[in-house]
């Protein structure tokens, strides 16, 4: 997964400070957009977890912060919810102009109650979800601990305790939340509705779910966050979340068409682009992907196995699948397998031989689980050896290499 910091400038020329998150391949199929709960920022923990399952599957995702919130610029005095949709909106017109329009918008709590009505202004918005959103908007104004004060500097400024927390806000935010019609915007929406909401929320309770659904026209969704709180404090909740939105959405999505790599009738093909990808190689075989990649620590952007242990990696798999053929055949009790592998490079000095040089060195390691006895685990230990990877690996290997015609 791949994270990049961009300025955004709203309405009001404020920079929304805002990452952008993309699939191990770097290649989003859509893209999503993340507004947080009312106070809190992008790198609030539910959005981080949120995000990191949707990259897997393969949305491209932007979480940023509100006007006055996070790293953005702005006063939050300023960011009243029409401020908050506005804000969504520049963001949205930011991704479409620089990447591609966000079809998925995700809001949570306030942050749910904004998305719904950016949504409602987006046409190029496919789907909503939110998570322990209200179906009022004014429902904030229960949660300031104390009763708005004005600061004396400004006669609209209102000082409030939110949480503990001290802020200034507008009159013309407490004007707004009165007036806006949550419900008669999520009845317009006619878009697919997807609905979180824990049972016990004691920020937002359940009935705001209640009511959100019930107002919503179908395709609509209900999710049912059992033991989980308003602030998905869990990072197993947030995830949950992440991973049911990203199941749920393809149902509405199209696949885009993807144009895979052609291993034009070998087993696989690779290819690394020099100047767009680093040292990130997409390999394809017939029907599968996979993403190579070096480490950090030698220049690579790790975004995924390294040549090496992808090699290790077949040894591994081959190991096991030949291990439960064995012990099916023979009738054994072998339940599972754990193979772990190294490799390494050592001196041949190490390995008390005479000449200066290195050998590849392999190590496999087994970790039987079944009734097996100690008869039949030696055994096992033996067919590991018999592997038809490691039987290549082990013995010589004539390689023929040639360059194609450049079409």
């Amino acid at each position: 997964m791949k994270q990049s910091t961009l300025k955004i400038a709203n309405a009001q020329g404020h920079l929304l400070h805002a990452y952008l998150e993309l699939p191990a391949d770097q290649k989003p199929r859509y893209y999503a957009v993340f507004a947080h709960c009312f106070t809190c920022s992008s790198n609030f923990n539910a959005a981080l977890h949120i995000s990191h399952a949707l990259t897997r599957h393969g949305f491209g995702v932007l979480r940023f912060d509100f006007t006055g919130l996070g790293n953005s610029e702005g006063d939050f005095a300023d960011s009243h919810f029409s401020a908050n949709i506005a804000d969504l909106i520049a963001v949205h017109q930011y991704m479409e102009k620089h990447y591609a329009a966000p079809a998925l918008l995700v809001g949570h709590s306030l942050g749910g109650a904004a998305v719904l009505a950016a949504a409602a202004q987006l046409g190029a918005v496919r789907a909503v979800a939110t998570i322990g959103a209200p179906a009022h908007v004014d429902h904030v104004k229960q949660h300031f601990s104390t009763p708005g004060e004005s600061t004396g500097t400004h006669e609209d400024e209102i000082k409030v305790d939110i949480g503990g927390r001290p802020f200034k806000i507008n009159q013309a935010f407490l004007t707004e939340l009165e007036k806006t019609d949550l419900l008669a915007i999520v009845k317009a929406l006619r878009k697919p509705l997807l609905i979180f909401h824990a049972p016990f929320d004691k920020t937002v309770g359940i009935e705001n779910a209640q009511e959100l659904y019930h107002s919503a026209m179908h395709p609509k969704s209900f999710v049912s966050l059992d033991g989980a709180d308003h602030l998905l404090s869990q990072k197993a909740d947030s995830l949950y979340v992440g991973d049911v939105i990203g199941a749920w959405v393809k149902r509405y999505f199209d696949d885009p068409q993807e144009t895979a790599l052609d291993p034009a009738g070998e087993q696989l093909v690779g290819h690394l682009d020099l100047v767009e990808d680093h040292f990130t190689t997409f390999i394809q075989t017939q029907h599968h992907s996979i993403v190579a990649d070096e480490p950090e620590s030698v220049g690579g952007d790790n975004f995924g196995p390294s040549p090496y242990d992808l090699l290790s990696a077949s040894l591994a798999a081959c190991t096991a699948m030949t291990l439960k053929l064995y012990a099916q055949r023979k009738k054994w009790p072998l339940e599972e397998v754990y193979v772990y592998i190294t490799h390494a490079k050592k001196h041949m000095e190490d390995m008390n031989a005479a000449a200066p040089t290195y050998l590849d060195h392999m190590t496999k390691k087994l970790h039987l689980i079944g009734d097996l006895s100690d008869e039949q685990k030696a055994r096992l230990l033996e067919i590991a050896a018999k592997c038809p990877v490691h039987k290549t690996l082990s013995s010589e290997v004539i390689f023929e290499s040639s360059l194609l015609e450049q079409a």
